[in-house]
C-alpha cells in the first residue's frame, strides 16, 4: 500500500503537469502563426510518437520492472518542456511535442504495470486502478483552469519552464521512492477448479482480443477530437473559460470514480453504458447548443469515470504475470492512434461537419463492435469476474 500512495503522488503531479497544458497548447501554437490544421497535426504527431515508445516500453518495462522508465519518462518530458518555452517557429512545437510523445509513452505502461502487481485479486487490482483514476482525474480538475491562470500571470515561457521543473523535479522523487522491481503478487486463493483453466483459455481468443482493442481506439478518437475542438470553439471566451469546462469534465469522472460500489459489476456492463452516455454527450454538444456545455461536460466526464477503471480492469483480465506490460502497452498504442486520428481528421474536416458529431460516430461504432452479451468470452469473463476465487 506505501508503494501505492507514494506512485500515486507522483501520477497526481505528472498529470497536473500535463494537463495543465490542455488550455494553452492551442492558442500557444495560434500566437505562433499555426492555423486549425497544423494544430490538429501538432496534437496527433504527439500521439503517433507514443507508437514506438510504447512499442519499447511493453517489452522493456516486463524484462526490467518500471522504475527507471517512470523515472526516464518524468525527466525528459519536463527538459523538453524547457525547450518549449523557447519556441519561436510553430514547427519548432511540432518537434518537441512529437519528442515528448515518445517519451511520455513508457508512462502510462509502467505505472499500470507496478499498479497491477501490487496484487492479483481482481477486486483489489480494480480499486487500484479506480485509485489510479481518481488521482488522475483530481489533477485534471484543477489543472486545466490553473494553467490558464498561470499563463495569465506569466505568460507562455513563464508556464512551460514552471511545469518543466515540476515534471523534473517528480521524477526525482521517483528515483528515490519507488521500488526498483515488481512482481505479481501471489494470489491468496485456493487452486482452479479443473474447469478454470478452460474458462480462462476460452476468453482469450486472437480476434476478439483485437476487438478489444478498438475500444482505447475510438475513446482516444473522441478525447482528441474534444482537446481539438473545445479551445477553437471558445473563441474570444479566452484561456480561462476554456480551463474552467475542462475541470468541469474532470469534476464528474471524479464524482463516479469515487463510486466504488461500481467495480462489483462487470466491466462488460459499465463499458457499455459509459460508451452510450459519452456518445449521447458529444451528440449534445453538435446538436443543442442552447444547453450549458459545463453541463454536458460534466455527464461526459461522469461517463468516463466509469469506463476507463472498467477497461484497466478488462484488459488487466487479458495479461498475467510476465505480460501485463505488454498488455498496457498494446492499450496504450491502440490510445495513441485514436489521439493521432481525432484531432487530425477534426482539423480536415471540421469545415464540413460538426468535430463533435465525429466524435459521437466512433463512440457509437465503439458500441456495435462489442460482442452481444451473451457471446462466449464475455460469459466467461463475467464468470471469472463474479467468482474470483473459482
Amino acid at each position: 500500500m506505501k508503494t501505492a500512495l507514494w506512485l500515486y503522488l507522483f501520477l497526481f503531479l505528472a498529470f497536473f503537469d500535463l494537463h495543465a497544458q490542455y488550455p494553452i497548447l492551442t492558442p500557444f501554437a495560434l500566437s505562433l502563426g499555426a492555423g486549425p490544421a497544423f494544430i490538429g497535426w501538432m496534437m496527433g504527431m504527439y500521439s503517433l510518437t507514443h507508437l514506438p515508445g510504447n512499442l519499447l516500453a511493453g517489452v522493456l518495462v516486463d524484462r526490467n520492472g518500471s522504475r527507471r522508465y517512470i523515472v526516464f519518462a518524468l525527466t525528459a518530458a519536463g527538459a523538453l518542456l524547457l525547450l518549449q518555452s523557447h519556441v519561436q517557429l510553430p514547427w519548432h512545437l511540432l518537434l518537441l511535442r512529437a519528442a515528448s510523445g515518445f517519451v511520455l509513452a513508457f508512462l502510462s505502461p509502467a505505472c499500470m504495470t507496478l499498479l497491477a502487481s501490487l496484487s492479483s485479486d481482481p477486486a483489489t487490482q480494480g480499486k487500484y486502478m479506480s485509485g489510479h483514476g481518481i488521482v488522475h482525474t483530481l489533477a485534471s480538475v484543477v489543472s486545466p483552469a490553473a494553467g490558464a491562470y498561470i499563463v495569465a500571470k506569466a505568460g507562455y515561457s513563464g508556464t512551460f519552464s514552471t511545469l518543466g521543473w515540476l515534471l523534473i523535479a517528480t521524477g526525482v522523487m521517483a528515483y528515490f521512492s519507488v521500488p526498483k522491481h515488481s512482481r505479481i503478487m501471489p494470489a491468496a486463493k485456493p487452486a482452479l477448479p479443473s474447469e478454470a483453466p478452460s474458462l480462462r483459455d476460452e476468453r482469450q481468443p486472437a480476434p476478439v482480443t483485437k476487438r478489444y482493442y478498438l475500444l482505447p481506439f475510438f475513446v482516444s478518437c473522441s478525447q482528441g477530437v474534444l482537446f481539438f475542438e473545445l479551445p477553437l470553439s471558445q473563441g474570444s471566451k479566452g484561456l480561462l473559460s476554456t480551463g474552467i469546462l475542462l475541470s468541469l469534465l474532470s469534476l464528474g469522472a471524479l464524482v463516479t470514480l469515487s463510486l466504488f460500489f461500481l467495480n462489483r459489476l462487470a466491466p462488460g456492463i459499465r463499458i457499455a453504458a459509459a460508451l452510450l452516455g459519452m456518445a449521447l454527450c458529444f451528440f449534445s454538444l453538435a446538436a443543442f447548443r442552447s444547453i450549458p456545455a459545463g453541463a454536458i461536460l460534466f455527464l461526459l466526464g461522469a461517463a468516463k469515470g466509469v469506463l476507463f477503471p472498467a477497461m484497466a480492469s478488462l484488459f488487466i483480465s487479458l495479461g498475467g504475470e510476465g505480460r501485463m506490460g505488454r498488455t498496457f502497452s498494446f492499450q496504450s498504442i491502440a490510445m495513441s492512434l485514436g489521439a493521432f486520428a481525432g484531432p487530425v481528421a477534426a482539423g480536415q474536416l471540421r469545415g464540413f461537419v460538426s468535430p463533435y458529431f465525429i466524435a459521437f460516430v466512433l463512440l457509437m461504432t465503439a458500441i456495435l463492435l462489442l460482442p452481444p452479451r451473451g457471446s462466449g468470452k464475455l460469459q466467461s469473463y463475467r464468470a471469472e469476474w463474479n467468482n474470483p476465487a473459482a
